[in-house]
């Protein structure tokens, strides 16, 4: 069944589900009114929350604070309709998700993918997909924008975040030529997979002409690769992405240089989807968190099915395992890939060996890298369970928020939330991934309303007293005579 034909019976149509969702949002008091008292700094407004990103996880924090009456301005330095790397760097044909999950609906089932997809398509094509496709999910992710009202400032690039002892954190912003400092109370960084950091370079590539080969997350033009041989490094999702949009766009050949000498076959983290390890993960005692995430990342996740069948239906398409790269060298025009199997005489080669939390990738967190406590500061895994990325993940406190390797060295660090990726081995993966991003969102939005409802505390509490809305105004009842009711009550006995 073609997507750009209406299935049998006719759907209702996005305006059908959009007036479903206004009643829906009426009917929950969503957004709440506010509550938080405007504040300045220097004649300055200090916004109460700044959204630094405006990908999935972003748009659900920001529609998660709507609800409770708090405002949120995002910041995305893409431009409108490109935010995250959905129509950008992402190259795969479908989500590795199950369509059924409800990711940033927010419990809202008028707001879920389902429910855009059948206004649209009907029930028919619904039951037909088998996954989402990706270009389709972010066409999901603008309309949720939309309707939501998400505050979103596209083509403003941060460049700096101070934290201030006074409680307001500076924010510096480009856009359009010009700087300014933005001012907020708190900071949340919803800046995704690479969101401490940035693609993960192995130390064979240094040295080797930038122009021979990329990081699977560049952006590059694969049509560039028509006729040439390339490689790739390594076997997960990304890699056969990779390797398929390679053949896709004309190469001679892929050849897969697998490091293991087997595909992984099981998805570990998907086994560890339960509520109880959403909602505990935070509360778990150290060794256990480092436990579960160690576990999940040496079994590593295997490339979705239909992705690697992309690759290999190509007949020139070569899965070589138990070829870890051991050296790479420019040969003139070509790259001599070393591996235990042998030489790998290539054109271009694509690195596909993920993200590393390495603050160094991001200038703009300058200010804060120094001083923020990472795992590795006060935690020492068993002998065998060493893991890099757990090492330098960020130990995060209970609402998300940085804390100070050296406590005063920075005052206001607690002020700046990290709800991206690295997150999860302080939080698990409701900061990130699509099936417990509203999850995630509510955790950290009630805490933000309640942080902000402490800091103006005196307010608040000088708004309870001066609260004078009448519920009755005397003349809905009659006074009684007591001792005449007493004598005629005396009287019946």
């Amino acid at each position: 069944m073609s997507l750009t034909e209406p299935a049998a019976p006719a759907p209702a149509g996005l305006a059908s589900l959009e007036e479903r969702l206004r009643d829906d949002l009426v009917a929950l008091g969503w957004p709440a009114k506010a509550w938080i008292p405007p504040s300045t700094r220097d004649g300055q407004p200090v916004h109460d929350v700044l959204i630094i990103g405006a990908g999935q996880a972003g748009l659900a924090l920001s529609a998660a604070l709507s609800q409770l009456g708090i405002a949120a301005v995002l910041l995305d330095k893409a431009p409108l309709d490109f935010e995250g790397p959905w129509a950008t760097t992402a190259r795969m044909e479908t989500l590795r998700s199950p369509k059924e999950l409800t990711g940033p609906a927010l419990g809202l089932p008028s707001l879920t993918f389902r429910a855009w997809f059948i206004a649209q398509w009907g029930r028919e094509a619904w039951a037909a997909l088998d996954k989402i496709p990706r270009l389709q999910w972010m066409d999901y992710l603008r309309w949720y924008r939309r309707v939501m009202r998400c505050d979103v400032r596209n083509g403003h690039q941060v460049t700096a975040i101070r934290p201030q002892a006074d409680g307001t954190v500076e924010v510096d912003v480009t856009a359009d030529g010009a700087s300014r400092t933005w001012l907020a109370r708190r900071v949340v960084l919803a800046t995704g997979r690479d969101g401490l950091g940035g693609p993960q370079i192995p130390a064979f590539m240094q040295g080797v002409d930038r122009s021979r080969w990329a990081h699977s997350s560049d952006v590059l033009d694969y049509s560039r690769l028509a006729g040439l041989h390339v490689g790739v490094v390594g076997a997960g999702s990304s890699a056969m992405d990779s390797a398929a949009t390679a053949l896709e766009n004309g190469a001679a050949s892929v050849d897969l240089l697998v490091r293991r000498s087997d595909l992984p076959r099981i998805n570990k983290s998907k086994g560890s989807g339960t509520p109880g390890l959403t909602h505990g993960q935070f509360l778990l005692p150290d060794a256990w968190k480092w436990r579960i995430r160690h576990y999940i990342n040496v079994q590593q996740v295997p490339p979705p099915h239909g992705s690697t069948l992309r690759v290999s239906r190509h007949a020139n398409a070569h899965f070589n395992l138990g070829c870890a790269v051991q050296k790479v060298e420019q040969d003139g025009d070509r790259l001599r890939v070393d591996t235990p199997r042998g030489v790998f005489v290539l054109d271009f080669l694509i690195v596909s060996t993920g993200f590393a939390i390495d603050w160094r990738q991001r200038p703009e967190f300058a200010d804060l890298a120094p001083h923020v406590r990472i795992w590795s500061d006060r935690f020492v895994p068993e002998a065998g369970a060493e893991d890099q990325e757990l090492s330098d993940s960020p130990d995060l406190g209970p609402l998300f928020e940085f804390q100070e390797k050296t406590p005063g060295a920075l005052p206001g660090l607690d002020h700046v939330h990290c709800f991206c990726y690295p997150a999860a081995l302080s939080h698990g993966t409701v900061s990130g991934d699509i099936p417990a991003i509203s999850d995630g969102a509510r955790k950290l939005a009630q805490g933000l309303a309640s942080l902000f409802y402490r800091e103006d505390l005196e307010h608040h509490y000088a708004q309870l007293q001066s609260y004078s809305e009448p519920e009755l105004d005397g003349s809905e009842w009659t006074p009684a005579d007591p001792e005449a009711r007493v004598r005629a009550l005396a009287d019946k006995t």
